[in-house]
């Protein structure tokens, strides 16, 4: 049995996005600056994108903006709103411990700059709560940036609160909702953000791809140049058949979220119980505040590199963190951020299912990550120890 389960590193184009992308491939040809007739077929399907985008995410087509993916998106939104934000003596950011690298690489850049980063706990339930923000929140604040939902452990944030709050206070505020895009409701409007981010490949769309929405009010940092693209704000000749690619499937991602919700969850809830029946295991984040496809455990004694090769070998593809991060030797960042120790930190594992999961392929991955966590305790000195008394347990049994 073959099992595809790190749906949260990336997703395989559907064939109605490969035929989408095909078509404008051999069709629509031209360079959309171009004025010619050929250009102008190219400039009316850019356009037509940015309004089905815009309708999806509800709000004007005049807010979004094509790049390259999650990771460019972020960059320009937290470095748009920090320099809105010196141009007022505003020089204080607040996100949280556990953002995708994207985030706190770019945070770690604005800090030499001079800018104060404040990094929000997120407890072991892996949410942050909204009075953390509006407590750190300051005169000199210039931006909150939050993730909608985890990248490693799925968990969601109180988005639309936080959201309020920075309204109140009159904070931008950006999330991150490379993961929650496709997969659960996302309304830019009622969920109070200025600017978001999203990546094709993890709803079924080309990698390369991505969204940034930014509020029209908002004034955009390139951090592209080299032309006028995307309104000035972003050089570089756009990817006709990349953004109606990823156009296409964020339509159906959308028009299926309620019907995938109701076969993955009960689906997922079943490995989560399936896992949690072995001895010194953990779930990872809160149970229920996670988007529907994403399960992540922790287990005493043994390494999560480990786990997941032993586990290719029975034919099922999983993770051991983040894709962006798993040639690190280092523990999850993440899974630091929720409180785990080092030790346990490096046994994990990230299982993110697919729209076409079945209940005979959730009782192979059980079954399989269960003898694979057997076979590696017997031969861990480690795990020999915690048996033995030498070393404490962290999880109880």
């Amino acid at each position: 049995m073959n099992i595809y389960a790190d749906n949260a590193a990336t997703t395989k184009l559907s064939k109605s996005v490969i035929n989408e992308m095909v078509y404008y491939m051999e069709n629509v040809n031209g360079n959309p600056s171009s004025l010619y007739e050929t250009g102008q077929k190219a400039k009316e399907a850019l356009e037509d994108a940015r309004q089905r985008v815009a309708n999806i995410l509800n709000c004007e087509a005049r807010e979004i903006y094509f790049t390259s993916g999650g990771s460019e998106s972020d960059n320009q939104a937290i470095i748009s709103a920090a320099r809105i934000g010196e141009k007022k003596g505003k020089k204080h950011i607040i996100s949280t411990a556990f953002e995708h690298h994207a985030v706190l690489h770019t945070l770690k850049k604005l800090e030499k700059e001079g800018f104060e980063i404040t990094l929000l706990d997120v407890h072991e339930e892996g949410v942050v709560t909204p009075k953390q923000v509006e407590d750190a929140i300051r005169d000199d604040t210039a931006l909150v940036t939050i993730m909608y939902a985890n990248n490693e452990i799925g968990t969601i944030q109180p988005i639309k609160e936080i959201g309020e709050i920075c309204r109140k206070k009159g904070v931008l505020f950006h999330s991150d909702a490379v993961q929650a895009v496709g997969h659960i409701k996302v309304d830019v409007q009622k969920d109070n953000v200025d600017m978001l981010s999203v990546s094709a490949h993890k709803f079924h769309g080309p990698k390369g791809c991505g969204i940034l929405y930014a509020k029209r009010n908002i004034v955009l940092t390139n951090i592209i140049e080299g032309g006028a693209q995307e309104r000035g704000k972003r050089a570089g000749t756009e990817n006709i058949p990349g953004i109606m690619g990823m156009t296409k499937a964020l339509e159906e991602a959308v028009a299926s979220i309620d019907e995938n919700a109701q076969h993955i969850i009960p689906l997922r809830d079943k490995l989560i119980d399936g896992l949690n029946s072995i001895s010194y295991s953990e779930l990872n984040g809160d149970r229920y505040k996670r988007v529907p496809a994403t399960v992540n455990f922790c287990f005493e004694g043994i390494e999560g590199e480990s786990l997941l090769l032993l586990l290719d070998d029975k034919g099922i593809a999983v993770s051991s963190g983040s894709a962006c991060t798993s040639g690190s030797l280092d523990p999850s960042h993440v899974l630091l951020a929720i409180g785990r120790p080092h030790e346990v930190a490096h046994g994990s594992l990230r299982i993110s299912l697919g729209d076409d999961i079945t209940e005979e392929e959730i009782d192979y991955i059980i079954k399989s990550v269960k003898e694979v966590v057997e076979y590696l305790r017997n031969m861990s000195p480690f795990w020999k120890d915690l048996m033995s008394g030498k070393r404490q347990h962290v999880f109880a049994e």
